[in-house]
């Protein structure tokens, strides 16, 4: 489980560098071609991990309901994220995967709801499978954001 965290990790600092590398404009911006920007694809990644690997087991998450509701699967960004919005972001960015750490040591995680992806293909069965395949989602959406960069 080590190494799960060691590459969420991983693309944790990936993302972070877009937080620390464009403006509030360019994290806003939406390229022609493309149905989200930046500041959406990071809140999405903190948003599905609490839901995927939290909500599905049972226990309280680190994101507000509100945050939920903006980041959640099948949205887009309808709103200007402000500079308060980003650093609430920025912070989630590595307290989620750290107590997500903690918890997994604490051996918080006792019960799962089973779900099925949205590829149809992967059923995750416990917290172990939740995170690695929110890892595998993340890097999606990194790629997305790499894509993103180049028009912005």
């Amino acid at each position: 489980m080590n190494q799960l965290f060691d590459v969420s990790t991983t693309s944790r600092n990936m993302v972070s560098k877009f937080l620390s590398g464009y403006t509030l404009e360019q994290l806003n911006t939406i390229p022609e071609g493309f149905s989200n920007n930046l500041i959406w694809n990071i809140g999405h990644i903190i948003v599905s991990q609490q839901l995927l690997v939290y909500k599905l087991s049972g226990l309280p998450m680190m994101v507000s309901d509100e945050l939920v509701e903006k980041y959640k699967k099948g949205t887009k960004p309808e709103h200007i994220v402000t500079q308060a919005e980003v650093d609430e972001i920025k912070s989630l960015l590595f307290e989620t995967i750290q107590q997500t750490k903690v918890d997994y040591d604490n051996q918080l995680f006792k019960t799962y709801m089973e779900y099925t992806t949205s590829t149809g293909d992967h059923v995750l069965r416990n917290a172990e499978d939740a995170m690695a395949f929110s890892n595998f989602h993340e890097g999606i959406h990194i790629g997305n954001m790499m894509s993103i960069r180049k028009f912005i």
